[in-house]
């Protein structure tokens, strides 16, 4: 149940002030918009009004540190039925989206800005190998029925991460106030960081060493690459966009790295050697000489349409690798239950793909 509150004026002796209804929910979600903070996390908004493929809107959705998406939706008028139904549906849309998705929405919102840097302004660093593998859902209102009360209560009490954030709108003065109470005991609040979010269930462990790596051939936005050129020459490549070259330059030295054709199999695992680099700078060797890789004999390009667009960083970044062992992409190895996602690159927790891909190359675990 949610927390009467009552303000006092205390200038002249004590002068209570009277709760009034906010004068518009849109005004309500306005304020939450331009700061978060008022649902007692720091949050970066990704959007507002999203379009879902369903024909709904959700109001507002945010990320925290931890990347996990919060899906916040106000009550409005609605009856309790049509808000908690509303906020179920949009948690069902929401627990399918990819890290490629989230981009996609935060860049139809902030055209001017990648996810990426956005993220490390609001949090001081990138964003998790993993993003949405937790949702919350909040309802926003100024008042409560018991309707809407006893279903959520209902929710939350058996695990849906859901909950009530209730805002008093107060003026005195010529001055307004607002003031947020919960409906759910127990939110966590935290004052210039969020808590860190409980590992999901059967995540394991990263081992600190272990890399997956997702190597794209005949990459659809033109760039060409050839796993039979990484393969010769001992490299991995991203590119096209940050969202997808970043992760391969920030892979460290000496990371272990498993490789993966997507729709063929997991093709080598080796050792990074160096740091990423454009194509445009990166040699290989080339009959114990070193020449640049785009003026080699390669089966790809390497070279994106639109890399020269100053406002964004579309080129090619290529990381050196020494290969444990690795092979050809028609021996792919392919069995049910290894890791794969559309990460260019992360951190690889699976301890069954660990040792699956080991052994089938012949490498220690």
């Amino acid at each position: 149940m949610g927390v009467e509150v009552a303000m006092w004026n205390i200038d002249d002796g004590p002068r209570r002030l009277t709760s009034n209804r906010l004068d518009l929910e849109s005004r309500l979600e306005t304020l939450i918009e331009q700061d978060p903070m008022l649902l007692g996390q720091q949050l970066l908004t990704i959007g507002r009004q999203v379009p879902t493929p369903h024909g709904k809107l959700v109001d507002l959705l945010a990320v925290d540190s931890e990347g996990s998406i919060y899906v916040v939706e106000l009550k409005r008028d609605r009856t309790p039925r049509d808000v908690v139904a509303q906020v179920l549906d949009y948690a069902s849309w929401v627990s399918t989206l990819s890290g490629d998705d989230v981009r996609e929405i935060f860049r139809r919102y902030r055209a001017d800005e990648e996810l990426d840097a956005a993220f490390d302004n609001a949090f001081g660093a990138a964003p998790p190998d993993e993003v949405n593998e937790q949702h919350h859902l909040m309802i926003v209102a100024s008042s409560l029925d018991p309707g809407t009360e006893r279903i959520v209560e209902y929710l939350a009490g058996r695990g849906v991460p859901i909950n009530v954030a209730l805002f008093q709108y107060f003026r005195a003065d010529d001055h307004e106030y607002i003031v947020r109470t919960w409906l759910v005991d127990g939110q966590a609040e935290t004052v210039g960081g969020s808590p860190p979010a409980k590992r999901s269930r059967g995540q394991a462990d990263w081992n600190g060493r272990d890399w997956y790596v997702a190597f794209g051939e005949n990459d659809e936005r033109g760039a060409g690459r050839s796993w039979a050129d990484a393969l010769k020459y001992g490299f991995v490549s991203a590119g096209g966009a940050p969202r997808y070259s970043n992760p391969i330059r920030n892979l460290p030295l000496g990371a272990r790295v498993f490789v993966y054709v997507p729709g063929r199999g997991y093709v080598g695992v080796g050792t990074v050697t160096g740091a990423a680099l454009p194509a445009s700078e990166y040699e290989i060797s080339v009959n114990g000489e070193m020449e640049p890789l785009l003026s080699a004999e390669t089966v790809g390009s390497y070279i994106h349409p639109d890399e020269d667009d100053d406002s964004r960083d579309n080129r090619e970044w290529i990381a050196p690798v020494e290969w444990d062992s690795s092979v050809p992409v028609g021996e792919a190895f392919r069995t049910p239950g290894l890791f794969a996602n559309q990460n260019t690159a992360c951190r690889l927790r699976s301890q069954f793909t660990i040792e699956e891909v080991s052994r089938h190359f012949g490498l220690e675990a």
